[in-house]
């Protein structure tokens, strides 16, 4: 099993990440983290956080000369705005004294419920892990989990499919062909028409102190089915995805494939028919069910869409009770995205890269790539043959 643990605050010195039993052999670079951290940062509507950050990955452990060794490998992602608050930051006694002591909660933050769970008095010890921030350390991890996923020929992309009330409509294309007319939108979004109305109307959010949500798809291709498990609740494949992208800041629902618009509709319009070729084995000509069915996965691409509430950090003024006083206030903050749907999309990615890696080896095991290639290999040729 694969697993991952993150540290850091989000004006702390760094992130960290530790993964374990990632298996050796796999092509990983710093410089290929730093792709997807840079794709994480970028997008229409973000706030000055991102002029002052530029994250890079540094290999601490696990990683010699392009490879994975099978050993931990860590990561480290250092906040340049460390240098403006390691008086504030600092682990010795007197930093939590000051004029940056919160005390105030912020509407749909983590906030008051943390301070009350954890006894903190002063609200930065929550917000500063609950901060969106932290999702840069599990872009790095699930960059790793991409990169095996990528030599074992699956490929996953994500897609910006709707931004407040403007949706957009999905073009049928190959996944390249996809990939490439979503790389050239500065939101993320496959559809120029949808995207310049999705701008404008982050453009009047951002005029009126106000944030935006919206909607995101990941899409995984390349995947044989069997994938996951139909035997036990916590191994099926769909509920482990949902979990995780769920698990990601802000976001508030997810669905697959047809998701809740299979409810509104009969089972003759629902169900994907199957069909079989001596080329491709057991196939299907829809792909209603996004890829899944059983808890595991059925050969067509796995096809998932998150929504993402607006960001609750706003320019507009929200009621609120300060945690000491009790005295009402307006909330009010200095620096905020108006829209992070597009950066979210990426951590979206990343978060079911790396469960789709876990449902790999849990299937073909291996300790080295070599050794889980041939399996996969060998797998994919009895499937199409069955």
């Amino acid at each position: 099993m694969i697993k991952f643990v993150t540290a850091g605050e989000s004006h702390g010195p760094a992130l960290t990440a530790v993964v374990e039993n990632l298996p050796s052999g796999i092509p990983l670079t710093e410089e290929y983290i730093n792709l997807q951290l840079k794709r994480r940062q970028g997008g229409y509507g973000r706030g000055g956080r991102m002029k002052i950050e530029s994250d890079r990955a540094e290999f601490l452990s696990g990683v010699r000369g392009g490879f994975t060794l099978g050993s931990p490998v860590a990561v480290r992602i250092e906040n340049r705005d460390w240098a403006n608050w390691s008086a504030v930051m600092g682990p010795g006694p007197g930093a939590h004294t000051g004029e940056r002591v919160v005390t105030r909660p912020r509407p749909g933050h983590a906030d008051l419920s943390g301070a009350i769970k954890y006894c903190h008095r002063d609200i930065r010890n929550v917000l500063e892990r609950a901060s969106a921030r932290e999702t840069a350390a599990r872009v790095a991890v699930g960059s790793m989990a991409r990169r095996l996923l990528e030599e074992l020929g699956v490929k996953i992309m994500g897609v910006v499919v709707g931004i407040g009330p403007v949706t957009s409509k999905m073009p049928d294309l190959p996944p390249e062909a996809l990939e490439e007319l979503v790389a050239r939108s500065s939101l993320g979004c496959a559809d120029p028409g949808a995207e310049e109305a999705m701008k404008a109307e982050i453009d009047r959010a951002r005029e009126s102190g106000d944030s935006l949500g919206g909607v995101f798809e990941v899409r995984i291709y390349g995947l044989p089915p069997g994938l996951g498990s139909y035997t036990s609740w916590d191994r099926k494949l769909e509920g482990r995805l949902a979990g995780a992208v769920m698990s990601i800041q802000a976001i508030k629902g997810v669905e697959v494939g047809l998701g809740f618009g299979a409810a509104r509709l009969p089972g003759s319009r629902v169900h994907d028919e199957i069909y079989h070729s001596k080329e491709r084995g057991f196939y299907r000509k829809t792909n209603r069910a996004g890829g899944i069915e059983g808890g595991m996965t059925n050969g067509e691409p796995v096809v998932l869409r998150a929504a993402m509430k607006p960001i609750p950090t706003l320019y507009k003024p929200l009621k609120s009770v300060d945690l000491v006083t009790k005295e009402p206030f307006e909330a009010s903050v200095e620096r905020s995205d108006v829209c992070a749907v597009q950066a979210a999309c990426v951590v979206g990615e990343a978060v079911a890269a790396w469960e789709i890696a876990g449902a790999c080896l849990e299937k073909f095991g291996g300790d080295c790539l070599e050794e889980i290639k041939s399996r996969w290999l060998a797998y994919i040729k009895r499937a199409r043959s069955f």
